[in-house]
């Protein structure tokens, strides 16, 4: 999984997934919270960029596929978010 090549309109998608996870640090979001945030964004993300680029997947190999695409853009952004912030979950 390369997540340097998911763009959409030529916005890096894990730039905005990290870029909402700061903007919701203003309201008041912080440490598990901003963690959970970046994976399940990460998820959504990761899933709807599958769907937009390969379409809706039709047997359980397609799904699998774009759950764990999903996932891995979730953890992806979770990892980046706390090695940029040095804010780990505790």
């Amino acid at each position: 999984m390369n997540f340097g090549d998911a763009v959409l309109n030529g916005i890096p998608v894990l730039v905005v997934i990290i870029g909402l996870v700061e903007y919701s640090k203003k309201f008041g979001a912080e440490g598990k919270i901003c963690d959970g945030l970046s994976m399940g964004l990460g998820l959504t993300f990761g899933v709807l960029y599958q769907f937009s680029t390969a379409g809706m997947p039709t047997d359980l190999a397609g799904w699998f596929g774009v759950a764990l695409y999903g996932f891995g853009l979730g953890l992806t952004a979770s990892g980046v978010w706390a090695t940029v912030t040095g804010k780990n979950c505790k």
